[in-house]
């Protein structure tokens, strides 16, 4: 009843709990996503599982359903409720007259909450948030604790941005005049589309004159760094310790994987990909994956790595072709002191 799925085998055992396949154990529920996973399933110790429809027979009870990972979540989420950080309802958070906040939002006592702000309702605003001057929040936005937003910043509705995020922080960006670094205009804001997702500690700079964006839609794990002037397009995936120069642009559903690096104006197109510590030097066209240090087409990327894996081989073989000329020039040098 409560995934709605169909039941196959022994709908009255009894469980307690739910795990993942690996770790499943007697009385406990789990799932196994695709049919690839019956032997796993069979060798488990679980005593039941939540399976897609039309999964193989296996000697426990089985849940159907149309999406296992949703149904499954609902059943953990059943087990083990999800808890919320609170935020205290008393005192009264101090905001400046100049600040307008809608109905239902919570505002932490710690959070400092700048002059003309605009918070959205049902917004939630936690411990040691600042939110600077002119900052615009949309409807339903969580803050987690020590976010930091600097003036002006923008951010759509039904945004997470989690701990330790700072956005609009200056950008890197100097002149050199006289033999002395001279910080350049910091005169933009960051905009943040709706339905985004910032990780903990995650940095985006601000505009030198206009707005960083980033695109409705788009996730962003931890630690993650956006430089000045960036436009980041709708639904882009971008993992962990990946860091973007000033200046570029990408497509929509861009993915970037962990530890993947892009120079200063480079433009990636729709839907591109780039592999995990790969370091891009050029623009990527839409649709294409690019792999490698400096980050180039995949497949040259591969062919590439396999001929690098065959070195210590070649390397042998040199040394033996070596040895063997060296033979054949000490046999014709007898051969001439013969003659």
């Amino acid at each position: 009843k409560l995934v709605g799925g169909r039941v196959r085998g022994d709908g009255g055992v009894d469980i307690a709990e739910a795990a993942t396949l690996r770790n499943a154990l007697p009385g406990q529920i789990t799932l196994a996503v695709s049919s690839e996973l019956v032997r796993d399933l069979r060798d488990s110790q679980a005593s039941a599982a939540v399976v897609p429809v039309g999964f193989p027979d296996v000697p426990l009870p089985l849940i159907e359903v149309d999406d296992v990972e949703c149904a499954f979540s609902q059943i953990v989420a059943h087990f083990r409720p999800p808890r919320c950080l609170t935020i205290p309802a008393s005192p009264s958070p101090s905001l400046p007259d100049s600040a307008r906040v809608g109905p239902g939002t919570q505002i932490d006592p710690s959070a400092r909450i700048g002059q003309d702000v605009v918070i959205g309702a049902r917004c939630r605003i936690h411990a040691g948030v600042v939110v600077g001057d002119g900052t615009i929040i949309g409807d339903d936005t969580v803050l987690f604790p020590n976010v930091v937003l600097y003036e002006n910043t923008r951010i759509g509705s039904r945004v997470l941005i989690h701990a330790g995020a700072v956005i609009g922080a200056y950008g890197f960006g100097y002149q050199t005049r006289e033999g002395r670094h001279h910080l350049s205009a910091q005169l933009g804001h960051v905009e943040i589309g709706d339905d985004v997702e910032i990780g903990a500690c995650t940095t985006i700079d601000r505009g030198t004159y206009d707005a960083t964006v980033i695109g409705e839609g788009t996730k962003i794990d931890n630690h993650v760094m956006i430089g000045h002037n960036c436009s980041v397009g709708r639904h882009n995936l971008i993992c962990s310790l990946a860091g973007i120069a000033g200046s570029c642009r990408t497509g929509d559903y861009v993915v970037l994987a962990g530890q993947a690096g892009l120079s200063d104006h480079i433009d990636l197109g729709d839907g591109a990909r780039v592999a995990a510590k790969s370091g891009v030097m050029q623009d990527i066209p839409a649709g294409e994956t690019f792999a490698g240090l400096p980050a180039m087409p995949e497949k040259e990327f591969w062919r590439m790595w396999v001929t690098v894996t065959r070195l210590p081989e070649l390397r042998k073989k040199l040394k033996e072709l070596e040895r063997e000329v060296a033979a054949l020039r000490g046999r014709l040098s007898e051969n001439r002191d013969a003659a």
